[in-house]
């Protein structure tokens, strides 16, 4: 799949949002990636997670886990472990930090990859990994759908995406003109509501 089709795909769901948004990472952006829009839809899902699975496979070979963060990385972590045959499990915020919960467990010698669904900063994929680093030092690499760093974001291992996006980022004592007048929308999973600049 080429990264034209992948931001097809995300065009034609709806989630390839323009405006005036706060992203998770507190950084302001005038385009904004609603990946549930996508998620929404099986066949769309399953579309790009299998494009996804295959790069994964080119580029690390069999994998055994995967390990996504919620809520956002949940979907496209599971799509793409069954298309690559592994387990899936997600790691969740327990007093501030990313942890193996519900019971899952992570074999020592097995084949970890992170998966994402979008990437800004990496940030959160930092703290993933750091959180599967307590179960094992096997971690082959991580994947996303979409790179929005445009290859800039280092997440301390090699990362595969389907699109890389060069989108621009701001804070919010520093933007543009045209991005000022439009109110903010916090639109990710952190803060559902809408909030003003």
């Amino acid at each position: 799949m080429t990264q034209d089709e992948v931001l097809a795909e995300f065009r034609d769901a709806g989630a390839l949002l323009e405006g005036h948004f706060i992203l998770s990472s507190g950084l302001r952006s005038p385009v904004f990636l609603q990946k549930m829009f996508v998620f929404q839809d099986p066949v769309r899902t399953a579309r790009l997670c299998k494009a996804l699975a295959q790069k994964v496979e080119a580029a690390f070979g069999k994998i055994d886990y995967v390990v996504s963060p919620a809520v956002g990385g949940i979907v496209p972590g599971y799509e793409t472990a069954r298309q690559l045959g592994a387990m899936a499990v997600f790691v969740e915020r327990e007093d501030g930090r990313f942890q193996l919960r519900r019971g899952f467990t992570i074999p020592p010698e097995a084949k970890v990859l992170m998966v994402e669904d979008i990437i800004t900063t990496g940030l959160s994929s930092r703290e993933c990994l750091a959180a599967i680093a307590e179960y094992t030092s096997n971690v082959v690499g991580a994947a996303c759908l979409i790179d929005r760093s445009g290859g800039k974001a280092d997440i301390g291992v090699k990362l595969v995406s389907l699109a890389q996006l060069d989108i621009p980022t701001y804070s919010a004592d520093a933007l543009p003109p045209e991005l000022a007048v439009l109110p903010a929308i916090k639109p990710g999973s952190r803060s559902l509501s809408q909030a003003k600049a």
